[in-house]
């Protein structure tokens, strides 16, 4: 790969005409809407994956080869990838607070509660597995650790991965069983399959049903997403996103650590049956981050060559306006798999499923650029500024300020 040392980090006025947006980062989020809905479409496609077992009228090797790749390239990868942005956004917004001499904590807080409201309907109306409240609980501490060193928020964030990983492998040397009874599993993904099937009511239902369960996957999500926030905090502290070929050499070694031990470890998390199997689970744990780590490091280098600028010109709008596009996946994806709309749940095998997660995105990139031509947000972006500024910002990109 040939890189372009004399081109500069790429900047745009930023939406309030005071400070920079810095595009590599607005196209990196883009890529991990990408691979967060290809991980989370599995989820409105059949019922079973939320009782951790594979549906059983998909079972041809092409069926697992594709939930073997998804589990070792992108499962646990894409929402840390993701939680990674949030931090490093965070550093922006204290940077904004500093320039203007406000107080960041105030709007922090009423944007916080914004996302966690956003949250819970998300989680009721369209996708149970809703990240946005971890989000906003999770934010209120990184708020408090807003002061902390760099170092600090690295040994915190090692600390946390580390310490996850332990409690998971004295779980799995105990012989704790994540599936119990795969018979019941198998039995309670086959009646989640029917309730998606059905219609509104049925599916605000099993979202209703399901959440309970979802707080016992937070328990090892939540820690591993704020990991990654630290992550993001101390790489905006150090603006390494700023000046990707100055850092070139640190974003090399990233990849050379990342990829052997990552791929190693998602080879191990696949084959052991992913998040069902708490052996698997606990070296994925220990080893998504790196992995995670190097994808960012190398899509970041691929940005600044020639082809890859003509590459963010597409993926930049559609990461400006990533809380809208998340949203606006479930919302599709209801549509798309339960009885809502077309009803597929249950009825399409995974390379299919995978093939249409490829299918929204591209839907979601279109409408994402003509969107961002005509207005300074995203619909839902300008919903939530509105609610932290406490005032109704300009939304057409013509509108006088």
């Amino acid at each position: 790969m040939t890189f372009s040392i004399e081109q500069p980090p790429v900047v745009n006025e930023g939406s309030s005409g005071t400070s920079p947006r810095i595009v590599d980062v607005d196209a990196l989020r883009a890529v991990a809407l990408l691979l967060i809905l290809i991980v989370n479409i599995a989820f409105f496609s059949s019922g079973y994956s939320f009782h951790l077992v594979p549906d059983p009228t998909y079972d041809s090797w092409a069926d697992q080869g594709v939930r073997w790749l998804v589990e070792l390239l992108f499962t646990m990868k894409a929402y840390l990838l993701f939680s990674f942005l949030f931090g490093y956004s965070f550093t922006l917004q204290l940077d904004s607070a500093a320039r203007r001499g406000v107080d960041v904590a105030p709007r922090f807080r009423r944007r916080l509660a914004g996302l966690f409201v956003l949250g819970i309907l998300h989680a009721v109306l369209l996708f149970q597995g809703d990240i946005l409240t971890t989000y906003a609980l999770l934010g209120l501490v990184l708020l408090a650790m807003r002061e902390v060193r760099v170092g600090t928020a690295l040994r915190v964030a090692v600390l946390l991965t580390g310490g996850i990983g332990f409690v998971l492998a004295l779980a799995a040397v105990g012989g704790v069983q994540l599936v119990t009874d795969p018979a019941a599993a198998l039995a309670a993904g086959q009646q989640s399959t029917e309730a998606l099937q059905g219609g509104i009511g049925s599916v605000v239902t099993e979202h209703v049903r399901q959440l309970p369960a979802m707080f016992g996957t937070l328990l090892v999500q939540g820690p591993l997403a704020f990991s990654a926030f630290l992550f993001g905090y101390a790489a905006g502290r150090r603006r390494l996103l700023t000046d990707v070929v100055g850092n070139g050499q640190l974003l090399r070694r990233v990849q050379q650590l990342g990829y052997p031990i990552g791929l190693a470890g998602a080879v191990i998390f696949a084959s052991g049956g992913g998040t069902a199997n708490l052996t698997g689970l606990t070296v994925g744990v220990l080893t998504a981050p790196l992995l995670a780590a190097a994808y960012a490091a190398t899509v970041l280098q691929f940005f600044q060559t020639d082809r890859g600028r003509r590459v963010v010109a597409v993926l930049a709008p559609a990461g400006r306006m990533s809380l809208s596009n998340y949203l606006g996946q479930s919302l599709l994806c209801v549509l798309v798999f339960t009885g809502v709309g077309m009803g597929l749940a249950g009825a399409v095998a995974p390379p299919v499923v995978v093939l249409i997660a490829v299918a929204v995105y591209g839907v979601q990139l279109a409408a994402s650029a003509a969107w961002m031509a005509r207005f300074r947000y995203g619909p839902l972006e300008w919903l939530l500024r509105a609610w932290t500024e406490q005032r109704w910002p300009r939304l057409r990109a013509t509108d006088p300020f």
